[in-house]
């Protein structure tokens, strides 16, 4: 097999083009050509009136060495890579002990099938509820300002990711393929065979929640035990060395191999950990506001005339500015045709997010507009107190719940008046969809100063690269603040935490993913040397 990389073509290439194109740069007939399957699709809009598709192609011909050779100078012609994945080990027979999986999102999920698939029978525990019981205490904060702190977007069954754009790409190095096991497990799991090929591929909310159902199947009939409800009060550790977990009812399980996929909105977890001396140190994040505007406006600023073609479908964006204090503004998380969503886990504050179904089509895009924060920002010192980034994000939080009115809807401003430095009374043409509603206001008083300074100096610029950008009308909702990890619980080269042998930190919590594809991918690493380590490195 050969791979071929850079095959560019019109946007509405009629089927035989791709033929053509690979008898022509192989320098080939077609009867040479026996099969050709697409790896990756992705598109080049920078000429909007001119869109090409790009493709990467695995070609199986005849005499693949001797066209190989023939072609020498062609730096995007080469042999097809072997993308399988391989176990590094399985489960000795009669061993002794289960390893414990601590959180169900992709990280938790993925860990867990894995360490199922080779035998080891994990025991999974959830603090919060199977995925369809989760959706139904989503929606009554979303519907009726309910909120439950343990069943929400941030937990249960699925992660934080189950809300949202369901992105399946990430620019994480990734030279073993995880991120391609990860894609295949999905498809298993009922994700559409496209998200194999397409170059940004998503999944949507409803579809992941069948996924995740699916995932847990497979993990319970291959000997795993997933329990919900069980949230862990206290990591056992005696010298340094895990042996066991304490849940919120008292029970302990023992298990001297604990993967810590908590998340980065488990606060009260991380509290524990460094009560119990876990080695845990502040890190960047980043917080801002969610910005929403009309998704033809994006669409047509991004593809011009070619808007709406089926291909390509609702138009993204990534937009980043260095200001002049010094900070750095960017779009995160951006979601075409879809929603802002409550995302908060806590009573009393007021957390944004943003989601998409599969299909996109929802009227507005979004994206979270945020800008860098670093520890030295934080109340306290933050080498005494690596919690002090969750202390940091706590404030902002409560003043968005104060500045929305107490109730869980969000504050909310018009871009235009943002821009001008007034409070918003009314809307204009742009709906916001944030539910369980907005107040408008100034949300000057929801994020430093600095962070509002940075972003009415980034607003225009991205009006430079999307025109319509710095509509007036645009709505801005606040805050966004659960970008990463306020937190890294610090681990080695085995994947362990430096200072508690047997705790394995992983995925968007611990400081390592940022997400689902990247999260699931550290699940699989995690794994993989928990496995080793569990099973005395009996290599397959």
């Amino acid at each position: 097999m050969l791979r071929l990389t850079e095959v560019k073509l019109p946007l509405d290439h009629a089927p035989e083009a791709l033929l053509e194109a690979i008898c022509q740069r192989l320098g080939v007939s077609a009867s040479a050509v026996q099969h050709y399957t697409i790896f990756r699709r992705g598109y080049d809009a920078r000429k909007r009136s001119a869109i090409s598709l790009i493709y990467t192609l695995d070609v199986e011909v005849a005499n693949a060495a001797a066209v190989l050779a023939s072609r020498s100078d062609d730096r995007h012609l080469g042999p097809t890579p072997d993308t399988t994945y391989k176990f590094v080990t399985q489960a000795p027979a009669g061993l002794q002990g289960r390893p414990v999986v601590i959180g169900t999102g992709p990280c938790g999920l993925l860990a867990g099938l894995l360490l199922a698939q080779m035998g080891f029978k994990p025991i999974i525990l959830e603090r919060g509820k199977a995925v369809r019981e989760r959706t139904k205490d989503t929606w009554g904060l979303w519907r009726k300002n309910t909120l439950n702190p343990e069943s929400n977007v941030q937990f249960g069954e699925g992660g934080a990711g189950t809300f949202s754009d369901g992105k399946l790409y990430s620019q994480i190095k990734d030279p073993q393929f995880h991120g391609r096991k990860v894609l295949e497990e999905f498809v298993k799991a009922g994700a559409p065979e496209e998200i194999m090929y397409v170059s940004k591929p998503h999944i949507g909310t409803f579809r992941l929640v069948k996924m995740v159902e699916n995932i847990r199947t497979t993990i319970t009939e291959l000997g795993g035990e997933i329990r919900f409800g069980s949230k862990v009060d206290r990591i056992i550790i005696d010298n340094h060395q895990v042996q066991g977990v304490e849940l919120a009812g008292g029970e302990q399980i023992a298990s001297q191999h604990v993967v810590l996929a908590i998340g980065h909105s488990a606060r009260d977890t991380f509290e524990m950990l460094h009560e119990q001396g876990v080695y845990l140190e502040a890190k960047p994040f980043s917080i801002g506001f969610r910005v929403e505007h009309p998704q033809t406006l994006i669409d047509n600023a991004r593809f011009g005339p070619n808007a709406g073609n089926e291909i390509l479908g609702a138009a993204d964006y990534k937009l980043v500015h260095h200001c002049q204090n010094g900070r750095a503004a960017y779009s995160f998380c951006m979601c075409p045709g879809g929603q802002v969503v409550a995302a908060t886990s806590e009573p009393g504050r007021v957390v944004t997010n943003g989601m998409s179904q599969y299909s996109r089509a929802e009227r507005n895009a979004n994206a979270a507009l945020v800008v860098e924060v670093k520890p030295e920002d934080f109340p306290g010192d933050y080498r005494s107190n690596p919690l002090a980034g969750i202390d940091f994000q706590r404030q902002w939080e409560s003043a968005a719940f104060v500045a929305g009115g107490s109730d869980y809807c969000a504050p909310a401003q018009r871009v235009g008046d943002f821009l001008a430095g007034k409070a918003s009374t009314a809307l204009g043409s742009v709906a916001p969809s944030y539910q369980p509603g907005v107040h408008m206001t100034d949300l000057a008083s929801c994020v430093p100063p600095y962070v509002i300074a940075a972003l009415r100096e980034a607003i225009p610029a991205f009006d430079k690269q999307i025109k319509g950008f710095a509509m007036a009308d645009a709505v801005l909702t606040g805050v966004e603040t659960r970008t990463s990890s306020p937190v890294r619980i610090k681990r080695g080269p085995d994947y362990q935490s430096i200072n508690t042998r047997g705790l394995y930190p992983a995925g968007e919590g611990a400081g390592y993913a940022g997400g689902i594809l990247s999260a699931g991918v550290d699940g699989i690493k995690v794994a993989e040397a928990l496995a080793l380590a569990m099973g005395g490195g009996h290599s397959t």
